[in-house]
């Protein structure tokens, strides 16, 4: 790759789950130089076929409720074109525009009006808690609420929490479950995706649904590499999520995660460009030269230096410890599938070298081991 011919995500693997709009999110992520591995980890069940859905409709018509609770655009639209195709649109509309309504940010709020149902009362946050806190000071108790859910796969729903304090102050809480999911087949691609969350294989795992999380961790446990997928997005695999609802499932468990400041899909793509860099990269000054460890490749002086998963896997290793010796046996340690053989070492030092272009980026210490030959003022590691 010509010199500075490279993108703010050359270097870095980025896995995708979603399931809608994943070949946006891929675009865009290519487009700045990340390479895509994607799996939807869900499916979704067609809204016409969905039994659970068609029954609580019509419960709702039978028995209008007092608030309607809208928390999607997609979802409140998706509820309302159902029930046009079951026959069933206008005494919904009918049922629901007795109540009063609720939304949770400005997509739930244009689907509302669209259906000429408009709002009583939004967030500017667009948090769940803020709707949470509005409903209990207006009082609720005796009160039946239907709140539109974002999704939920069959093993798992989203906001339980949310739904108990409602009941928990007295309400009557009817779940619209709109989109209902399910994990995706066993044995195919997603498996394998979750097998390199795993293997830490990824720099990144990006999600734009708490279910597809749900369905991630839900997966990992039946292949048995639970343990594995949390140490990995723990560490060195970040999760990055299109907002805090998406991560919520994570955070409990104590997984970091980040999201950019609007739950959008574009917000997401730039969030990843813009943190990724910061959070998986190291930059040190050796040998005169200014060399940038990425995911997968160096970047030497603006020059993209691809490396040997072998070589990358002894790159770390030394820059984990700028300027110190590195034992053989630590660096054999670091590569993938080496064995006892210390010969390994020096073929995976000579690799790298070569692919530096420049040998004295590493230096050899006899007896002792090789260490990368840090100038005295380093530029930085992140």
């Amino acid at each position: 790759m010509p010199e500075n011919d490279w993108a703010p995500l050359t270097g870095y693997r980025v896995a995708v789950t979603a399931a809608r709009r994943s070949e946006e999110l891929c675009t865009l992520l290519r487009r700045r130089g990340a390479t895509v591995c994607a799996a939807a980890a869900i499916a979704m069940v067609p809204l016409p076929d969905d039994d659970e859905l068609h029954r609580n409709t019509e419960a709702l018509i039978a028995a209008p409720p007092d608030i309607v609770v809208a928390t999607t655009g997609i979802g409140f639209r998706g509820w309302m074109a159902a029930a046009d195709g079951w026959g069933l649109a206008a005494e919904l509309t009918g049922a629901l525009g007795r109540a009063r309504v609720v939304s949770r940010g400005p997509k739930a709020t244009g689907a509302l009006r669209a259906a000429d149902l408009p709002e009583e009362w939004s967030p500017e946050s667009e948090s769940s808690r803020e709707v949470l806190q509005y409903l209990r000071e207006a009082g609720i108790a005796g009160q039946r609420i239907a709140v539109q859910l974002h999704g939920a796969t069959d093993e798992w729903d989203p906001f339980p929490e949310f739904l108990d304090e409602l009941r928990a102050a007295g309400a009557d809480v009817v779940p619209i479950r709109v989109y209902r999911w399910r994990p995706a087949p066993r044995g195919g691609a997603f498996d394998t995706l979750v097998y390199g969350i795993a293997d830490q294989q990824y720099d990144a795992v990006s999600f734009t649904s708490a279910p597809a999380v749900a369905a991630t961790l839900l997966r990992a446990a039946d292949l048995g590499v639970e343990a594995e997928v949390l140490t990995a997005l723990r560490g060195p695999v970040h999760a990055m999520c299109v907002g805090p609802v998406t991560a919520r499932p994570l955070v409990r468990l104590g997984v970091p995660t980040s999201s950019p400041e609007r739950m959008r899909l574009g917000a997401l793509a730039r969030h990843i460009t813009d943190e990724l860099p910061l959070l998986r990269s190291r930059t040190v000054l050796a040998a005169g030269h200014n060399v940038e460890i990425r995911g997968t490749c160096v970047i030497v002086d603006g020059s993209v230096k691809s490396l040997s998963p072998a070589a990358m896997a002894t790159m770390r290793a030394l820059a984990d410890r700028p300027g110190t010796v590195v034992s053989r046996r630590d660096l054999l340690a670091a590569l993938p599938g080496a064995g006892t053989d210390t010969h390994a070492v020096e073929t995976a030092v000579l690799r790298l070298r070569t692919a530096l272009g420049d040998k004295n980026i590493v230096a050899t210490v006899v007896k002792r081991g090789y260490r990368l030959a840090v100038d005295e003022h380093p530029a930085g590691a992140a």
